[in-house]
C-alpha cells in the first residue's frame, strides 16, 4: 500500500508538472500569435536590404550608367540642330621635292621645289531641319611661300563665304530623328525608374528566399528541441511502463528527423544568403537574421486605373511607338535613298589676293558657284521597287508585333492588378490559420504528454504546424512580390496616390 501511495503522488506531481508546463507553453503561444513574427533589433528588414541594394549594388549601378548614357546620347541629338563653330586648316603645308614643272615651248622640266602652302578659316554652320540641309558661314585664309628663285609669297583670303547644301527629294534623316530621339529619351527616363522598381522586387524574392529558409531552420530546431523533450519523457514513461516500445523507437526517429531538417534548412539558408549577397552586394550570410516583414500596403485596385497608369507612365507605350516611327522612317529611307538623286550646292563671297596680308583684305571680288548634280537610275532590274517593298513589309511586321506585345502588356497589367485584392486575402487566411496550427499543436502536445491521444495524432498536429509556417511565409513572399511587381508594371505608387517618376 506504501508503494502504491509513493506511485500515486509521483504521478500527481508529474502531472502537475504537465499542466504547468502545458499552460506556460499555451500563453507563450498565444501571445506569439497576437504579434506574430516580431524582428529583433538586430534583424535586417527588407526596406533596408531595398534601399542599401539600389544605392550601393553593382546592378542599381548599371541602371545609373544606362540612365547618364542615355541623356548624353539625346544631348548629342540636340545638338545636331545648333550652330556647330569650328576652326580648320593645314598649318604648315612644307614640302621639298622635285616635280615635273611644264616650260613655255610645252616640254616637262625637273625642277627642285621648295613650298609652304598653308590653310586656315573659321566656319559656322547649321543644320535645316525641316529640309535636311546645311547652311555654312565662313572666313578663309591662303598663304604660299617659294623659298626657290626669288622667294615668293601671295596670300588669297575670303573674308567671308556663304554656302548652302540641299538634297533634293532624298531622305531627311534630320527630321525623323526630330520625332524619334525625344521619344527615345522619355522611354530610357521611364526604364530607369522601372528597372529599379524591378531590383526592388528581385530583392525581395531573394530576401524572401532567405528568410523562407531561416524560418524553416527554426521550425526544425523547435521540432528538434521539443522532441527531445518528448523523447526524455518517452524513456521516463518507458521505465514504469507506460508506453509501447513502437512509440519509443517513434520518438527517437523524430528527434532524428528534426536533427537532420535543421541542418538541411541551415545549409538552404546559406545558399540562399550567398545569392543574395552576390545581387546586393551586401554583407549577409546565414546567420544574420532577418526580420519577417508585415504584410504589404492592402491595395484595392482597379484594373482600369491601373492600366491607365500604365499607359500614361510606362515606357511600353512610348516604346511602340518609337517603332512604328522606326519602321516609318525604314520606308522614307528605303524610298529616297532610291531613284532620282538630287544635291543642291551654291555658295556666294569675297576673295582677293596680295603680296601682303593686309593687302589681301583690300577690294576683294565676289564669287560664286552654283551646282545641281543628280543620278537616276534608268533600268535597275526592279531592284528600287524591292528595297521599298522590303520596308514596307518590314513595317506592317513591325505593326503587327507590336498590336500583339500591347495586348499582352494590357493583359498583364489587369491579371497583375487583379490578384493584389486575391493575395491580401489569401495572406489573411494563411496568417489566421497559422496562428490556429500554432494554437492546436500546443493543445494537441499537451494532450499528448498527459496520454489522452497517440503519437499519429501528435505527428500530424506538428505536421500541420510546420506546413501552415511555410504557407504564412511564402503568402507574404507573393503580396510584397505582387505589390512591387504591379509597381513596375505602373510605374504608379497606390499607397501614396502619386507617379514614381515623381520622385526620381
Amino acid at each position: 500500500m506504501k508503494r502504491l501511495s509513493t506511485l500515486l503522488y509521483s504521478l500527481l506531481l508529474v502531472f502537475l508538472l504537465v499542466v504547468g508546463a502545458v499552460l506556460a507553453l499555451l500563453l507563450t503561444t498565444l501571445a506569439a500569435a497576437a504579434q506574430p513574427h516580431q524582428p529583433t533589433a538586430a534583424s535586417l528588414t527588407l526596406p533596408q536590404v531595398i534601399e542599401l541594394t539600389l544605392a550601393q549594388s553593382s546592378v542599381a549601378k548599371q541602371v545609373q550608367t544606362n540612365r547618364e548614357t542615355s541623356l548624353w546620347q539625346y544631348r548629342s541629338f540636340r545638338a545636331d540642330y545648333k550652330p556647330q563653330l569650328a576652326l580648320e586648316g593645314t598649318l604648315p603645308n612644307y614640302s621639298r621635292t622635285i616635280t615635273p614643272v611644264t616650260q613655255q615651248d610645252g616640254s616637262t622640266a625637273f625642277r627642285y621645289v621648295r613650298i609652304n602652302n598653308s590653310y586656315l578659316g573659321t566656319t559656322v554652320s547649321q543644320n535645316i531641319g525641316l529640309t535636311g540641309g546645311k547652311v555654312t558661314i565662313g572666313s578663309y585664309l591662303q598663304r604660299f611661300d617659294n623659298f626657290e628663285g626669288n622667294r615668293q609669297r601671295l596670300y588669297n583670303s575670303n573674308p567671308i563665304s556663304l554656302g548652302l547644301t540641299q538634297p533634293i527629294g532624298g531622305f531627311n534623316a534630320l527630321v525623323w530623328a526630330k520625332r524619334i530621339e525625344p521619344l527615345r529619351f522619355e522611354e530610357s527616363q521611364r526604364q530607369y525608374v522601372e528597372e529599379r522598381e524591378t531590383i526592388a522586387r528581385r530583392v525581395t524574392e531573394l530576401y524572401f528566399d532567405v528568410l523562407q529558409q531561416q524560418v524553416n531552420a527554426a521550425v526544425a530546431r523547435q521540432n528538434r528541441e521539443a522532441s527531445q523533450d518528448l523523447l526524455r519523457m518517452g524513456r521516463e514513461k518507458d521505465k514504469l511502463g507506460r508506453i509501447s516500445e513502437n512509440d519509443l523507437l517513434l520518438l527517437e526517429q523524430n528527434l532524428l528527423n528534426a536533427q537532420q531538417a535543421e541542418v538541411q534548412a541551415t545549409v538552404d539558408a546559406q545558399n540562399a544568403a550567398l545569392q543574395l549577397k552576390g545581387y546586393t552586394g551586401l554583407t549577409v550570410d546565414a546567420a544574420h537574421a532577418l526580420a519577417v516583414p508585415a504584410a504589404a500596403a492592402t491595395l484595392a485596385v482597379n484594373p482600369d486605373d491601373a492600366l491607365a497608369h500604365a499607359r500614361q507612365y510606362r515606357r511600353e507605350p512610348l516604346s511602340f511607338r518609337r517603332r512604328l516611327l522606326e519602321a516609318e522612317r525604314g520606308v522614307a529611307q528605303a524610298k529616297g535613298s532610291t531613284g532620282l538623286q538630287a544635291s543642291l550646292t551654291a555658295s556666294f563671297g569675297l576673295t582677293s589676293s596680295a603680296d601682303d596680308l593686309m593687302n589681301s583684305y583690300v577690294n576683294p571680288n565676289n564669287q560664286q558657284q552654283v551646282r545641281l548634280g543628280f543620278a537616276m537610275p534608268i533600268v535597275d532590274w526592279g531592284k528600287t521597287r524591292a528595297v521599298v517593298k522590303t520596308a514596307q513589309l518590314s513595317r506592317q511586321q513591325v505593326q503587327y508585333t507590336v498590336e500583339q506585345e500591347q495586348l499582352t502588356f494590357e493583359q498583364q497589367v489587369l491579371s497583375q492588378a487583379a490578384q493584389v485584392a486575391a493575395l491580401g486575402q489569401q495572406l489573411a487566411l494563411a496568417a489566421r490559420a497559422d496562428s490556429l496550427a500554432q494554437r492546436r499543436y500546443t493543445i494537441t502536445r499537451a494532450t499528448y504528454q498527459v496520454g489522452r491521444i497517440s503519437l499519429t495524432d501528435l505527428n500530424i498536429a506538428q505536421q500541420d504546424k510546420d506546413r501552415a509556417t511555410r504557407a504564412y511565409i511564402a503568402a507574404l513572399r507573393a503580396c510584397w512580390v505582387a505589390y512591387y511587381q504591379l509597381r513596375t508594371l505602373t510605374l504608379y505608387d497606390f499607397e501614396r496616390g502619386q507617379p514614381l517618376l515623381a520622385a526620381q
